[in-house]
């Protein structure tokens, strides 16, 4: 620990990098969608067709235009003027029927579009036949899924990353020779370098989250216990990742690179945290099943976001701790192996 406080540029970044990530990807890395420029195209603009155009106007989301006719709707929608066009059944007021025209260049803009002016439509009283609510995250602030995410790849790349570098920067000055001929326990020595990092790892983790309740608005739903616990978990799961990596590698930019650039993509990929996994092909979705953020992020957003008793991520938890047990044997194999290889006739124990 002593040496950590020493060392300034690794009190950077433990403690000042997952700050900054967090806001960026909660204020500015957003998929929210605001202000789509919509127009309205309604052969008799009936007290029904005005009611639903006042709805978009009210709405934060759209930047309504105005009406267009029938012939000029495709050049705007070409010319990209707008992004949406909603277009009035002529009976509207007696059928509700409407029909939606969006520009899909832009994938995301186009279906945020339609689930808006959906839900928007739907509180008209002419267009009632579906109600539409948002459950968990009415105002689908895209923070509510970034938060989650964002603490799985911090947790993982810093803990894994920190502890991997801190062993191997051991063996690459030759201290680690000295310590483990020393009286204490190798299994210490061991414990000793991931202690800190552990703890350092619950602060940042006490910071997010407050930094997540009171400037993101994210609600902690499920209770801050259960999040705690679920969290203490996955940070000895990287922890003992990172001790894994320690142990296969001999200098700290390989053990940079496998912490910080490898497994950043899975991460990313796998995790759930960018994309659906539901979206992935069979075979990269069971990948997707023995990556660790994958499974505390599904629990962070069951707890933070959904609401949900401890008792209903037992599947998730229980993941973790076996990955974490796996983790820890392999890390401790590893390192006897490595030093009956170097003579050091001792186990740990």
């Amino acid at each position: 620990m002593l040496h950590i406080l020493r060392d300034k540029r690794t009190m950077l970044v433990v403690l000042v990098i997952p700050l900054i990530l967090i806001v960026l990807f909660g204020f500015t890395v957003t998929t929210d969608v605001n202000n789509i420029k919509v127009m309205a195209c309604a052969p008799h603009r009936s007290h029904s067709v005005s009611e639903a155009v006042n709805h978009i106007q009210a709405s934060p989301y759209f930047d309504f235009r105005g009406f267009v006719d029938a012939c000029d709707i495709d050049r705007m929608l070409r010319t990209g003027q707008v992004s949406a066009v909603v277009v009035f059944a002529s009976d509207y007021s007696s059928s509700g029927s409407y029909q939606m025209l969006f520009d899909g260049a832009d994938v995301n803009t186009a279906s945020t579009s339609q689930a808006y002016l959906q839900s928007v439509l739907a509180g008209s009283a002419a267009a009632s036949p579906f109600d539409v609510h948002m459950l968990y995250n009415p105002q689908m602030k895209s923070s509510y899924n970034f938060v989650p995410g964002i603490m799985g790849m911090i947790f993982m790349l810093i803990c894994a990353m920190m502890t991997s570098i801190s062993i191997v920067r051991e063996k690459e000055t030759g201290t680690m020779e000295v310590l483990l001929v020393s009286p204490v326990k190798p299994l210490y020595i061991i414990i000793s370098k991931m202690v800190p990092y552990l703890l350092l790892s619950l602060i940042n983790l006490a910071i997010i989250l407050l930094l997540a309740y009171y400037m993101l608005d994210v609600p902690m739903a499920g209770g801050v216990g259960g999040i705690v616990l679920v969290s203490f978990i996955y940070l000895v799961l990287a922890l003992a990742l990172g001790m894994m990596v320690s142990n296969m590698v001999q200098s700290q930019i390989a053990a940079l690179l496998i912490s910080a650039m490898v497994m950043m993509m899975p991460v990313i990929i796998f995790s759930g945290m960018m994309f659906p996994i539901e979206n992935l092909p069979w075979a990269l979705r069971w990948i997707s099943y023995v990556i660790p953020p994958r499974w505390y992020i599904d629990a962070m957003r069951k707890l933070m976001i959904e609401g949900v008793a401890l008792c209903d991520v037992v599947l998730e938890v229980g993941i973790l701790l076996a990955e974490t047990v796996a983790l820890m044997a392999a890390a401790t194999k590893k390192f006897n192996d490595r030093l009956e290889q170097k003579g050091v006739n001792f186990k740990i124990l």
